[in-house]
């Protein structure tokens, strides 16, 4: 490596304008990431720990323009708010591409910034001097670059690797359940070609074949629509390719396939009066169906009459449509109540027997929700019962509509 006497006077000027600009570049490094990733400032450094401590960095390059034994990938200090930025951007949902274009703007102003330096100061000094120096400060940004980098693609694969998992078990659920639909198909079919079946049990048979082959073709269609939107971009074009039904047919086609669960269970389930509202298909339908599921799943054996209603209404800033699931179930007890969306997750596993699952669906509608830029939570009233809810963004603008 080039290495400069360490009493370069050039080297120990620069370093000095550096920190005292430092706050400066920093605003200017925030304006210009704000313009090219559109967005608000307060969302590119979102905290002000974050924001005060950006400075950081720019102190790491100066400390090893002045003095290059200081190497910055060694200044844990420097590489933690590196790699800081690293999380940040991945959480925020940046892309290799966009994360490597902000460090290029962070070296084209500070390069900007030492040629209006050098040609400030009065400083003697030859060409090779400002060369060198110019290479320090292009080792000190690539050093800065390469740990966030590092750990921005280490959270990815991570992240990938827990999406391969969870789409496994999913694979795996999903297998199972047309399986089951499958089987039941082909056993009404092979009834019916029974000779003089009476005519009350071949309708009823038919029944049976169109209900699950109905459920199966539901399911594919809401499977590929949710495979078109990514989570991480809640990519525009695929929202575009939104299957839109009104709001009351998503509902009345969830609650249509769980009719035969509930009437087993001994559950009555009811719809209200839904606000007229066109929806995304597939997230309000896996809601739903995955929320009516539980509350029947776990109904309360000491309720004298069991019950589900499924709620609506819309919410006018920002607009949202709001599907809400109550029940007077067994609710969730308080201490498991955090992880409830988490994947794998089963509240009720040491006090609820016979019930199958893999405590995967509501992790599942959380991040179907969350892709078309929803939410989705749970309450718990205090006479018990439980009230799950998930919020979509508003196809249209609507009119506020009272709980």
């Amino acid at each position: 490596m080039i290495e400069l006497d360490d009493a370069c006077p050039l080297a120990h000027v620069l370093a000095a304008r550096l920190r005292d600009a430092r706050e400066e570049l920093t605003r200017r490094w925030l304006e210009r990431i704000a313009q090219r990733a559109n967005l608000p400032p307060n969302e590119v450094f979102p905290t002000e720990d974050l924001l005060d401590h950006v400075p950081l960095l720019f102190d790491g390059i100066a400390d090893f323009m002045e003095n290059p034994a200081r190497e910055v990938a060694g200044d844990a200090p420097v590489v933690g708010k590196a790699m800081e930025l690293g999380a940040l951007r991945h959480e925020q949902g940046f892309g290799e591409y966009e994360l490597l274009k902000e460090y290029e703007i962070f070296g084209g102003i500070l390069f900007a910034f030492l040629v209006r330096t050098a040609a400030e100061i009065d400083e003697p000094c030859d060409k090779g001097e400002l060369l060198v120096c110019a290479h320090r400060l292009f080792r000190a940004v690539a050093l800065i670059q390469q740990a966030s980098v590092i750990h921005f693609l280490q959270l990815a694969r991570e992240q990938v690797a827990e999406r391969e998992d969870r789409l496994r078990t999913f694979n795996r659920a999903v297998t199972h359940e047309f399986k089951n639909q499958i089987g039941a198909a082909r056993g009404a079919i092979e009834v019916l070609a029974v000779p003089g079946l009476p005519d009350a049990e071949r309708g009823r048979l038919l029944e049976v074949v169109d209900r699950n082959v109905a459920s199966m073709a539901r399911a594919l269609e809401n499977l590929v629509e949710l495979s078109q939107i990514d989570p991480l971009t809640g990519d525009a074009a695929a929202r575009r390719r939104e299957r839109l039904v009104p709001l009351a047919s998503a509902v009345r086609e969830a609650v249509r396939q769980l009719r035969d669960a509930a009437s087993a269970a001994g559950v009555t389930v009811r719809v209200a009066q839904l606000p007229a509202v066109p929806v995304s298909a597939a997230p309000v339908e896996l809601a739903v169906t995955n929320f009516v599921s539980n509350a029947i799943k776990y109904r309360d054996p000491a309720a004298e009459a069991p019950w589900v209603e499924v709620r609506a209404w819309t919410v006018a800033d920002p607009p949202e449509v709001v599907v809400e699931v109550a029940d007077n179930g067994l609710g969730v007890p308080a201490d498991r109540r955090e992880q409830l969306f988490r994947r794998g997750f089963r509240a009720h596993t040491d006090t609820v027997t016979g019930v199958e699952g893999t405590g995967l669906g509501l992790s599942i509608v959380k991040d179907a929700a969350e892709a078309v830029g929803g939410r989705v939570w749970a309450e718990f009233p205090d006479r018990g019962g439980s009230r799950f809810a998930v919020a979509l963004p508003a196809r249209r603008a609507v009119d506020g509509h009272p709980r």
